[in-house]
């Protein structure tokens, strides 16, 4: 009695938290339905035909495969830091040098502007002129 009731409540708890398209046969509604209501043969149902389990098979992973698999904790490569990356601290400079550029042409023509100002305020008859 109290395995079927093991079973019973393990078959509805894995028939609730299987995603949609793990499910064959039946839609999701009707498998909760089955479980439910038919306790022993419900959960042998979904035991056998509920859930696709070849596709959970294949999504676990035995190992971890990816960039850093196979090398211990201290040996594994990390990504650099930006401060010791050399692409990274070029990048920097050429910008660097294209504000420089940037900052000498504004501050050429702030003082190209000023001189016409002061060229324009030089001129004579230009005191009935209100000055901005």
């Amino acid at each position: 009695m109290v395995a079927l009731l093991a079973l019973w409540v393990w078959a509805f708890i894995d028939c609730l938290t299987t995603p949609e398209d793990e499910l064959r046969h039946l839609p999701k509604v009707v498998w909760v339905i089955v479980v439910l209501f038919f306790p022993l043969v419900g959960s042998i149902a979904w035991l056998v035909a509920g859930k696709d389990r070849t596709q959970a098979r294949r999504r676990q992973v035995a190992w971890p495969s990816g960039p850093t698999a196979g090398y211990p904790e201290y040996e594994r490569p990390r990504p650099l830091a930006p401060d010791d990356d050399p692409e990274f601290l070029a990048s920097l400079k050429r910008g660097n040098q294209q504000h420089e550029e940037m900052l000498k042409q504004w501050e050429a023509d702030l003082r190209r502007r000023e001189e016409e100002l002061r060229r324009d305020d030089d001129r004579p008859g230009d005191g009935d002129r209100p000055k901005s």
